[in-house]
C-alpha cells in the first residue's frame, strides 16, 4: 500500500469526534478570551511548531488586538519514543524579558513538552506567559505542572488527528478533528 492509500485509509476509517463548525466556535471562544485578558497590552504570540501553526493562525485571526508573533520548535523526543530534555529546534528571535507572552499549540496531551517550553520561557523573565491550546485529552496520565490557561475543547484519550495535530504525518489540514482506528 503506498503512503497516500495508507493516508486514504486512515481517514475512511476514522471517527468524526469534533465537526469543523464546532471547532469554529472554539477557535472564536478563546479568541475572545484571549483579547479579553490583553486588552491594552502587547502580547508576543508564541506558535509551538508544527502542531501549533493551525491554531495560532485561527485564534490570532480572531483576535481584534495588535500583538507581535514569532514561534518556537523544540521537542523532547530525538527521534527516540521516550521523551529526554528539551532540545531547541528554534527558538524565538524576539526578545521576550518584560513581555506578556502567549504561547499557543494544538493539543494538551500528557504536557511534558509543555512544562519544558514554560519553564524554558520563564527563564528569560516575561511580565506574565500563558498557554492556549484547541484541545486537552482527558486522561489521568498529565504531568503535575501541565496546564494551560486557555483550552477550547476536551476530548477522549483516543489517538486524534486534524486541526494542527497530525496522524504518521498525515491529515494536519482537516478542519475538524477525527479520532484514529490503528
Amino acid at each position: 500500500m503506498s503512503r497516500a492509500e495508507e493516508a486514504q485509509r486512515i481517514l475512511r476509517e476514522a471517527d468524526l469526534l469534533v465537526g469543523a463548525a464546532e471547532v469554529d466556535a472554539a477557535y472564536d471562544r478563546l479568541a475572545l478570551r484571549i483579547a479579553a485578558d490583553y486588552e491594552g497590552r502587547l502580547p508576543l504570540v508564541l506558535c509551538v511548531m508544527n502542531g501549533g501553526l493551525y491554531a495560532t493562525a485561527e485564534i490570532t485571526r480572531r483576535l481584534g488586538i495588535p500583538f507581535e508573533l514569532d514561534y518556537l520548535h523544540a521537542t523532547r523526543y530525538r527521534g527516540a519514543t521516550q521523551g529526554g530534555g528539551l532540545l531547541w529546534k528554534r527558538q524565538p528571535d524576539t526578545a521576550m524579558g518584560g513581555r506578556h507572552l502567549l504561547v499557543i499549540d494544538d493539543i494538551l496531551d500528557e504536557g511534558h513538552t509543555l512544562v519544558a517550553i514554560r519553564k524554558a520561557l520563564l527563564e528569560f523573565n516575561p511580565a506574565s506567559l500563558k498557554v492556549a491550546v484547541l484541545s486537552e485529552k482527558l486522561h489521568e496520565r498529565r504531568a503535575a505542572d501541565a496546564h494551560a490557561e486557555y483550552i477550547g475543547l476536551s476530548l477522549p484519550d483516543r489517538y486524534v488527528f486534524g486541526c494542527g495535530m497530525d496522524v504518521k504525518e498525515y491529515w494536519r489540514q482537516l478542519p475538524a478533528i477525527y479520532a484514529a482506528n490503528l
